[in-house]
Formats: structure tokens, sequence, C-alpha cells
């Protein structure tokens, strides 16, 4: 039971900020977007329990879109869209942030 116990709880993750709150003054440099995958899996269908990326997936896309748009330190206007497939032992989850890409203005 205990074992159980331990392995149910180590699946857990926090609540993840995805974009914090823009500067004062900003300037909008277009379009960002990004992607990330991580993965569930071992064993059959309901047994998938060993998360392997999944819980960086989310930084990981952020970071993507930030990257896409030379310049940019932010993004406003932010959308988050998770597709999912099905692999031999597993499932893939994908992640894609989008927003709009802005940097701070110090004048």
């Amino acid at each position: 039971m205990l074992a159980f116990v331990a392995s149910v709880l180590g699946c857990a993750s926090g609540f993840t900020t995805i974009a914090p709150m823009p500067p004062q003054k900003y300037e909008k440099l277009g379009h960002a977007s990004g992607k990330a995958t991580g993965s569930l899996g071992i064993l059959g269908t309901a047994y998938y329990f060993i998360p392997m990326g999944l819980n960086s997936r989310i930084d990981s896309a952020y970071d993507n879109a930030l990257k896409s748009v030379p310049g940019a330190t932010s993004l406003i206007d932010v959308t988050f869209e998770e597709s999912w497939f099905w692999w031999l032992i597993g499932t893939g989850r994908t992640v894609t942030i989008s927003g709009e890409a802005i940097k701070e203005v110090t004048k």
C-alpha cells in the first residue's frame, strides 16, 4: 500500500505561471510560437505512470516561443494549446504556446 501511495504522489507537480506580468512600457515585436513535447508511459494505456519531460514542457515551449522572435523578452496575450498522441509504450503530450512577443522600453 505504501509503495502505491508513494508512486501516485511522486507524479504530482505544482502550478506553473506561463507568462510573467508585462513591463509598464513595451514594444510589440510580432507573433511568437513555440512547442515542446513530453511523454507519459510504460506498460498499457491504463497504467501510464512514468513522466518523461512532462512537467518541463510548458517552460520549454515558452522559451522556444521567445527564441522565435529576436530580441523578445516576454509574451502577452498568451494562448496554450495541448495535443497528444500514442506511441508504442506511452503517450506524447505536445504543448504550443503562442502570443505577442514584446521587449521592455526603458525611455
